[in-house]
């Protein structure tokens, strides 16, 4: 059987909120549901989270949570009413006001935008859609002439590219949801517009200081995260190459580069990486993705990123289930045909590492099957599935229900749970049961073992070359 290696995240939103559609999502090929915090409120996420979780209790593969945050959004007020910019057009925006009192003036929630910005500097909406630029400071704001025009309607989103601004990266509401998040047990937060490695350490605390044990995923999507991506690599647990904000903060050309250089760093820090935002796009109108999307999941494919993460596709569009079906035939068409390899390049300290890389690089030689790794704390599988083995599949046994839904993150790594016996044999004979029982491997399969082993008194790790 081939297994994809690279995993598969899904927005839910108004087109698969469902129970039935989460199954349907899940039977096509979804690993993780994204929760959109910037979206709905904690009322109706709560009620996703009840059905993922009522899913999991009779799916032989559960689903991980990712509860993606806000962070410290800058939007425009309400509008009287839809208005449309022309080229060439002046607009006034005023700071600090929700409500205009001109259908010519556009609000935001962000006081200190008269005192960042100056003359020349961009303002963009709409994830880059309408284009302004600041031709002088008025009396409540700032005069504008518009670059690129559209239609302005209520609460639309704003970049400031190149502007530092004056918000936290953790704000208020983000608290709120990281407790939310905490409290039900989800397994990842991906923490918005990250800046600096501190974030993610403020973040990390507050998880451990409410008790959680959800995982941190650095969103990297502005300048200053650019600039600091190495150190904020080394504190995160993985990575969010998130495209749709980043492409706006810096010049557009410079974004697969940018992707390029996250991804390959987390690959030599061991780190997980995954690459977000506009993968199928236009299948949130149409049946089929474009070409150029096509291409550009098989770019993400190549990379060998750990996952491919779906928004707007399976949040709202018209073929979400379909988008997701689309998206695993690309990924196994082109994991079949091999990847970059930087991974091989990862170097750790840790003895785990060491067994873990000894282990990759033994079943990459005999083209084995399968690795199968017995992991308390997921700590051994980070480290197999972070040297990418070539032909096998990762197959990891925890006795921990939080570890397995963890691991679904990890590249080519199939996890599940067993009671782990006194005995290491008596362990790997349960494991290979299930392994047949659910026709995961066939009898006759050679397999590489990673698990600890009795030793007269002791126990030790080991290595093991066995059949099925």
């Amino acid at each position: 059987m081939a297994y994809r290696k690279t995993k598969i995240i899904c927005t839910i939103g108004p087109a698969t909120n469902t129970l039935d559609k989460i199954r349907q999502l899940a039977e096509a090929g979804m690993n993780i549901a994204r929760i959109n915090m910037s979206h709905g409120d904690q009322k109706g996420h709560l009620e996703v989270i009840k059905r993922i979780k009522s899913f999991n209790k009779t799916a032989a593969i559960p689903i991980a949570i990712l509860l993606d945050t806000q962070g410290p959004e800058i939007r425009t007020g309400d509008v009287i009413e839809d208005f449309t910019l022309k080229v060439g057009d002046t607009i006034e925006i005023q700071a600090g006001l929700e409500h205009p009192e001109s259908k010519s003036v556009i609000t935001v929630n962000y006081r200190d935008m008269l005192k960042d910005l100056k003359a020349g500097d961009r303002v963009t909406l709409d994830n880059g859609i309408i284009n302004l630029e600041v031709i002088e400071k008025t009396e409540f704001g700032l005069m504008c002439r518009v670059v690129d025009g559209g239609i302005i309607k209520s609460r639309r989103h704003i970049n400031l590219p190149g502007i530092r601004v004056n918000l936290p990266s953790i704000t208020a509401k983000d608290v709120q949801d990281i407790m939310f998040g905490v409290k039900n047990d989800v397994d990842f937060i991906a923490l918005s517009f990250v800046r600096t490695a501190g974030d993610v350490e403020e973040c990390k605390r507050m998880v451990e200081r409410y008790n959680g044990h959800a995982q941190v995923i650095a969103k990297i999507e502005d300048a200053q995260a650019v600039q600091n991506y190495k150190d904020i690599i080394a504190v995160a647990h993985g990575i969010m190459v998130a495209r749709g904000d980043l492409g706006v903060e810096v010049p557009i050309e410079e974004l697969p580069i940018i992707q390029r250089r996250v991804v390959k760093e987390c690959a030599l820090q061991g780190k997980r990486v995954i690459v977000a935002t506009h993968l199928l796009e236009s299948m949130i109108e149409n049946p089929i993705p474009t070409r150029a999307e096509v291409t550009d999941v098989a770019n993400a494919a190549y990379e060998e990123v750990d996952s491919v993460m779906l928004s707007g596709e399976t949040a709202a569009g018209k073929y979400p289930i379909k988008a997701v079906d689309t998206l695993d035939r690309i990924l196994k068409r082109i994991e079949a045909s091999g990847g970059i390899g930087w991974s091989r390049d990862f170097k750790s300290d840790e003895v785990k590492a060491a067994l873990a890389e000894s282990a990759v690089e033994l079943a990459d030689h005999l083209k084995t099957e399968a690795i199968v790794v017995f992991t308390r704390r997921g700590l051994t599988a980070d480290f197999v599935t972070a040297y990418h083995p070539r032909y096998a599949t990762v197959f990891a046994f925890t006795n921990m229900s939080q570890v397995r839904r963890k691991l679904l993150l990890n590249r080519a790594c199939y996890p599940y749970r067993i009671d782990f016996s006194s005995d290491p044999e008596k362990t790997i004979k349960t494991a290979f049961a299930l392994l047949l029982k659910k026709k995961l491997l066939s009898a006759g399969s050679k397999v590489v073992i990673v698990s600890d082993i009795i030793a007269g008194s002791e126990r030790v790790e080991s290595i093991q070359v066995r059949t099925l």
